[in-house]
């Protein structure tokens, strides 16, 4: 007994509630780069730079910084749901196979032909 009782159906649910959540992580990353640069911008500039380009100023910089810094847990932490999903499904899969594959040996084993030694037969006397 392997110890593992797995209900796919109920699998295939928290699966499909997972996946929305991480949609809305993704739309959140989206979100997340927008307001941080509409922050930036909304905080003014230090100086202007020759040609009268605006340069962002301390808090726009400290806010570009922040960005860069998290842009890459941001990114994990969608890699990381996308990938727990997507072998959560890939488990539950094998699982229902093994199922069926433990099925169809036994269901083989009953359809056999089954071997008669009848007594006196000269098999094992």
């Amino acid at each position: 007994m392997s110890g593992w009782d797995i209900d796919p159906v109920g699998v295939r649910g928290v699966l499909e509630k997972t996946v929305e959540a991480a949609e809305g992580i993704e739309t959140w990353g989206t979100d997340y780069s927008g307001h941080l640069e509409s922050s930036a911008k909304s905080a003014g500039t230090l100086y202007m730079m020759e040609g009268d380009k605006p340069e962002a100023g301390l808090v726009g910089a400290a806010l570009a910084e922040f960005a860069e810094k998290t842009q890459t847990d941001i990114a994990y932490v969608a890699a990381r749901a996308t990938a727990s999903i997507q072998g959560a499904s890939d488990a539950t899969v094998a699982y229902v196979n093994g199922d069926i594959e433990m099925a169809e040996e036994a269901q083989d084993k009953a359809l056999k032909e089954p071997e008669v030694k009848l007594p006196g037969s000269g098999e094992g006397d």
